[in-house]
């Protein structure tokens, strides 16, 4: 009888919560804000309790979670009017890379470190942090990338378009009957040539049959690896610089001639597969 009783109280809170989660749409779904998050930890505590409490009617737990759902509906249709509510409540979005440079600061007050920003650039398919423009941390806590546009096109010059380009271009003159008497000599000519190294393709062709040359050797493909932190948060990564086979000379050298002398000075350096230094100062 108590397995019918939890059974039956499982799959009517089951479909309560269901509905109840409908009810408050797929915002509340697709987008967990904190207060998001706050009310589904509670719908979800307050079920569990009236599934394990058989003696507490059911009632009484239905009755918060309906609750619940009326705060829920009513502050999402308040934010809905107000802007003010609405950032009152689920805050701004936070600049961690702005105009291609680390937002030092806006980390420092979201507690976010290179890690945690390296990490999230890697999961939207971005290895270099100098290819990003901008990196947006949303208040759903997701990341946001741009990335630096790269023109590669090649442009006409100004006032030249293909028409005026192909104008241009020197145009065949009508030819006089020496002239084609000439060329149709220069054709008899390497007609002939053309049939003789016909021939010679034939015999080198049966010789390589006979002994079919070696197979040249496959070429290795170059492995481009992933960006590799040379400094991060003023700290110079030793491990790193053995992987390139660098040194701390060579480094201090190279931030040198980026306007930087000391290690202290630098927030974030990276260097990727081509050599190139990526240098973001405190």
């Amino acid at each position: 009888m108590d397995v019918l009783i939890l059974s039956t109280r499982t799959i009517a809170m089951y479909v309560i919560v269901y509905i109840v989660l409908r009810l408050m749409g797929k915002r509340e779904i697709g987008k967990l804000s904190v207060f998001d998050f706050v009310i589904s930890i509670m719908i979800a505590e307050i079920a569990v309790f009236v599934i394990e409490d058989e003696d507490k009617p059911f009632w009484e737990g239905l009755l918060p979670i309906v609750i619940l759902l009326v705060i829920q509906v009513g502050l999402a249709y308040i934010m809905l009017y107000s802007r003010k509510f609405r950032v009152f409540m689920d805050g701004k979005p936070s600049y961690l890379i702005k105009n291609g440079k680390l937002n030092r600061k806006e980390m420092k007050k979201q507690r976010y470190n290179l890690d945690d920003l390296i990490l999230q650039l890697r999961e939207n398919k971005i290895t270099n942090v100098s290819d990003v423009e901008f990196a947006i941390l949303e208040t759903t806590g997701k990341l946001t990338v741009v990335e630096k546009q790269k023109n590669q096109a090649q442009q006409l010059p100004q006032g030249q378009s293909l028409s005026t380009q192909q104008a241009s271009q020197p145009q065949p003159q009508p030819q006089s009957s020496s002239q084609s008497s000439k060329q149709q000599g220069q054709a008899g000519k390497k007609k002939k040539n053309k049939q003789s190294k016909q021939a010679q393709a034939q015999t080198q062709a049966q010789a390589q049959t006979v002994n079919p040359p070696a197979k040249p050797a496959k070429e290795k493909v170059r492995y481009e690896g992933l960006p590799l932190p040379l400094i991060m948060d003023g700290k110079v990564q030793d491990k790193n610089l053995d992987k390139i086979g660098k040194t701390r000379f060579w480094l201090k050298n190279e931030l040198q001639t980026n306007g930087v002398n000391d290690f202290k000075e630098v927030f974030f350096c990276s260097i990727d597969h081509k050599g190139k230094l990526f240098v973001d100062k405190k």
